[in-house]
């Protein structure tokens, strides 16, 4: 399993080699898939997300497709997983992502395809491998709200992959409370390990190694 979680999407070199080096083929020789469902339960302006899309798709892929999880007969999405070399998931509510997966019956397909695929996450999609993706957690980072807009107070994460949370947008200009302060806020209260990542910054899993490649700034609070 080769993951690449990043706060901001590929926005620098460094990330774009990391992706090349997990790919192990140029982007002109590979499928893309880039999943745009954490986005839809965010209101407001969406031109962050077509920033995103255009910048990836400018990456020059052999072929570009966009897969909205929820709507579709489940062999049509998992065929179309399996269909690309990469699968990214763009930010949003990471909450209505992994209840997307796990409602829509979809882990098991997913965990098939990144047995050979690369994962690339931004900012939500990045969020929904740890098995601390709780109710709890959500209290403990102040995201509730963004769990109870969906109608719920519980979820479930789909894949449990790695004990530590990741929180991502550190120093962002778009968050402008997520600096040190609102860092060391979460820390006193968090039970669970913590990684907080700007924007340049991203999480490499490869299978049960894990380690940072960044152009910018990190925390890891164990």
């Amino acid at each position: 399993m080769n993951l690449l979680l990043t706060s901001g999407g590929l926005r620098n070199e460094t990330l774009r080699e990391a992706l090349r080096d997990l790919l192990g083929k140029p982007f002109g020789s590979a499928n893309i898939v880039y999943i745009p469902t954490a986005s839809v339960a965010e209101s407001g302006d969406h031109g962050w997300l077509l920033g995103d899309m255009t910048r990836v798709q400018a990456l020059g892929w052999r072929e570009f497709d966009i897969l909205e999880l929820n709507g579709l007969p489940q062999r049509m999405v998992l065929d179309r997983l399996l269909h690309a070399d990469v699968i990214y998931a763009g930010g949003g509510n990471h909450y209505h992502l992994a209840r997307s997966i796990t409602l829509n019956g979809l882990t098991d397909g997913f965990l098939e395809a990144l047995e050979s695929r690369v994962y690339v996450g931004l900012s939500a999609g990045s969020m929904i491998f740890s098995r601390n993706l709780t109710e709890h957690s959500a209290d403990v980072i102040g995201d509730s709200a963004d769990l109870h807009a969906l109608g719920t107070k519980t979820v479930e994460p789909p894949f449990g992959r790695f004990d530590w949370y990741l929180k991502p947008h550190l120093d962002s200009p778009d968050f402008a409370e997520r600096d040190d302060a609102w860092a060391d806020r979460i820390v006193e209260r968090a039970d669970f390990p913590i990684y907080f990542i700007d924007d340049d910054t991203a999480l490499r899993a490869r299978d049960d190694e894990v380690d940072v490649v960044s152009e910018g700034r990190w925390r890891f609070h164990p």
